[in-house]
């Protein structure tokens, strides 16, 4: 389990967040993103957030680049969710990487694919950066591997 690190957004990305929310709802993906729908662990409501499904090597990641959030927090305890884009709505379960290579290589990848908009939440750390520069910050940045009934 990852580390108790969380980056709050600023109240200046909250109406960004949900832009682009609106859009994938619509089926706008802005750069691949898409609504992550996920049940409530005290609410029991469908709580949804904008995330960016990772594709590799034939499966799917989701990257919490803010750390343990509360949709992370949520789907530690739900197991699963939903993806949507457009009319499209996809339902799945959600493991948790544990430490180690295929934790490593989807932040690799992730960081080479959203960089540029997620850089400043993993302390320098690039696509480019050493196996060991992303060993010390994969523990801050929970990772799921995403199967969906069609997979």
């Amino acid at each position: 389990m990852s580390q108790q690190h969380y980056i709050k957004p600023s109240r200046f990305e909250a109406p960004f967040h949900a832009t682009v929310a609106w859009l994938a709802r619509r089926g706008l993906s802005l750069f691949g993103a898409a609504e992550l729908s996920v049940v409530g662990r005290s609410s029991g409501e469908w709580r949804r957030v904008p995330v960016n499904p990772l594709p590799l090597q034939g499966e799917r990641y989701l990257v919490s680049a803010r750390g343990t959030t509360q949709w992370v927090r949520n789907m530690r305890a739900a197991g699963g969710g939903r993806l949507r884009v457009g009319r499209r709505t996809q339902t799945f379960t959600a493991t948790e990487l544990p430490e180690g290579a295929e934790k490593t290589e989807a932040l690799r990848a992730y960081l080479v694919r959203w960089g540029w908009e997620v850089s400043q939440f993993f302390d320098g750390v690039t696509g480019k950066s050493s196996d060991e520069e992303l060993a010390r910050i994969s523990p801050l940045h929970p990772v799921f591997r995403v199967t969906t009934a069609d997979a």
